[in-house]
C-alpha cells in the first residue's frame, strides 16, 4: 500500500492523480487532517484516513499496512520539523519500508529560512533507519502565476530577487516525480534536486506576462524590508511576508536556480514551460 500525507492539499491532489495512472486506487491511501474534506478522493476509490501532524496518536492507524509513504511537508512553518518527526517515528513503528519526502532545492547548502526545517527533517529521516528518498523541490510555477491579478491591474510584479533565476516547474511535474519514486524501484537513499528545465528572472516573467496579457507589466525590485512591507500591506502576516521576501533574496543569490535534470528524467518528459503555465493562468 502507498500512502500520501497532506493528500487534500494542492500538491497532494496532484500526486494522487498521478498515482492513479500507475496503480489501482485500492492500493492508495490518502492521509488527511480532516477526512470530510476528501470526499472527492473517496469517490475515486482511494482510501481516506485521518492523520493529524499535531496528534501523534492518529498515525498508528493511519499508517497501518503501509509499505511506501510520501511525506508531504507541513505548511506550518516553525512547527514543521516537530510535525514531520511525529510521522517518521510512527512510520518506524508501523514498519513502513520507504519514505519519500518533499524537501526544498539545495536544502543542505541553502540559506533560505524555509530550508532549515527541511534540512532538519532530512536528518531525521537519515537517522530513522528507514530507506528514504529526498525530493528537493524547486519553486512551483504556480507561485508565479496564481496571483497575477494585482500585477495585471497595476502593471507591476514586485519582488526582491534582482536578476536571480528561478528554475520553476509545475505542481503536476513535482507530483509526477513523487508518483514515479513511489511506484518504481531503485530510489532508496537517493537525493533528487528537482528543478524546471528552463529558468527565468522576475523581469523575464514580467515580459512574458506582458506578452500573454497584451498589457504592459514591469518588474519592480525592492530591498528585503521594502518587499516585506509590500506583502504585509496586501494582507500577509509579518512572519509569512518575511519568509517570502527572504526566498526572493535567496533567489537573487542563485538558491532557487539549478541546472539539474533530475526532474525531467524522473517524469520522462520536459518540464512544464512558463508559457504553458501562463496560458492556463491568463484567460
Amino acid at each position: 500500500m502507498i500512502a500520501v500525507t497532506g493528500a487534500s492539499g494542492k500538491l497532494g491532489h496532484w500526486v494522487i492523480q498521478h498515482l492513479l495512472k500507475k496503480v489501482p486506487a485500492s492500493q492508495i491511501v490518502a492521509i488527511v487532517r480532516n477526512p470530510a474534506k476528501a470526499e472527492d478522493l473517496k469517490k475515486l476509490g482511494v482510501s481516506v484516513r485521518k492523520g493529524d501532524y499535531d496528534q501523534a496518536d492518529s498515525w498508528s492507524q493511519a499508517l497501518e499496512g503501509i509499505s511506501r509513504l510520501l511525506l508531504i511537508s507541513s505548511s506550518e512553518v516553525g512547527k514543521r520539523h516537530t510535525q514531520h518527526e511525529t510521522v517518521i517515528q510512527a512510520a518506524k513503528k508501523a514498519q513502513v519500508r520507504h519514505i519519500a519526502y518533499t524537501s526544498i532545492l539545495k536544502a543542505d547548502v541553502s540559506s533560505l529560512i524555509l530550508a532549515k526545517e527541511h534540512l532538519a527533517t532530512e536528518q531525521s529521516l537519515r537517522q530513522s533507519g528507514i530507506p528514504f528518498t529526498l525530493l528537493r523541490n524547486g519553486w512551483y510555477l504556480e507561485n508565479h502565476t496564481e496571483n497575477l491579478a494585482p500585477a495585471l491591474e497595476y502593471g507591476a510584479i514586485h519582488g526582491a530577487a534582482k536578476d536571480g533565476k528561478f528554475s520553476s516547474a509545475s505542481r503536476s511535474d513535482f507530483a509526477q516525480a513523487a508518483a514515479t519514486v513511489l511506484t518504481s524501484e531503485g530510489h532508496e537513499n537517493k537525493v533528487y534536486e528537482l528543478a524546471g528545465d528552463t529558468s527565468f528572472t522576475l523581469s523575464e516573467l514580467a515580459d512574458a506576462v506582458s506578452k500573454k496579457a497584451n498589457k504592459s507589466v514591469s518588474y519592480q525590485d525592492h530591498s528585503f524590508e521594502d518587499f516585506k512591507k509590500i506583502l504585509m500591506q496586501v494582507g500577509l502576516p509579518e512572519g509569512f511576508a518575511a519568509i517570502l521576501a527572504d526566498s526572493d533574496v535567496g533567489a537573487s543569490k542563485g538558491e532557487l536556480h539549478s541546472d539539474s535534470k533530475d526532474l525531467s528524467k524522473l517524469i520522462n518528459r520536459p518540464t512544464t514551460p512558463l508559457a504553458e503555465a501562463l496560458q492556463a493562468a491568463i484567460k
